[in-house]
C-alpha cells in the first residue's frame, strides 16, 4: 500500500454529508380556565367570553352554565404566553367593572 492510500475500510467510498437538525419540541399548553363565583353577573360573564376569547353566543352559555354549575369552566387553549394575556385581560377587565371574576392557567 503506498503512502497516499489510508489503510480503512471507507477508502474510495463516496456518500453524502448530512447535516442532522435538532428536533423542535412542540410548545406546552395551557387552559384557562374561569372560576365560579357568587357575585359576577352570567351576562358579563358571556360578555367576556364572547369579547376574550371570541366564543359564539351559544358556546359562551355553555361555558358560562359550566363555571355556574360545576365551579369552573375551560375558556380555551393557548401557549402560555397567550393564556397568561388572556387571563390579565379578563381579571382586568372584571376589576374595572367591579366584578370579582378570576381565571387561572392549568398546564394541559
Amino acid at each position: 500500500m503506498s503512502e497516499n492510500q489510508k489503510d480503512d475500510d471507507d477508502y474510495g467510498k463516496t456518500g453524502v454529508l448530512t447535516k442532522t437538525r435538532p428536533k423542535t419540541k412542540k410548545p406546552s399548553m395551557y387552559k384557562v380556565l374561569m372560576l365560579n363565583d357568587d357575585y359576577t353577573p352570567m351576562d358579563f360573564v358571556v360578555h367576556v367570553l364572547l369579547t376574550y376569547f371570541q366564543k359564539t353566543e351559544d358556546e359562551a352559555v355553555q361555558v358560562m352554565l359550566n363555571v355556574h354549575q360545576k365551579g369552573v369552566g375551560i375558556c380555551g387553549v393557548y401557549s402560555f404566553e397567550i393564556a397568561e394575556t388572556k387571563v390579565m385581560q379578563v381579571t382586568d377587565n372584571a376589576r374595572r367593572n367591579e366584578h370579582p371574576l378570576q381565571c387561572t392557567l392549568e398546564k394541559e
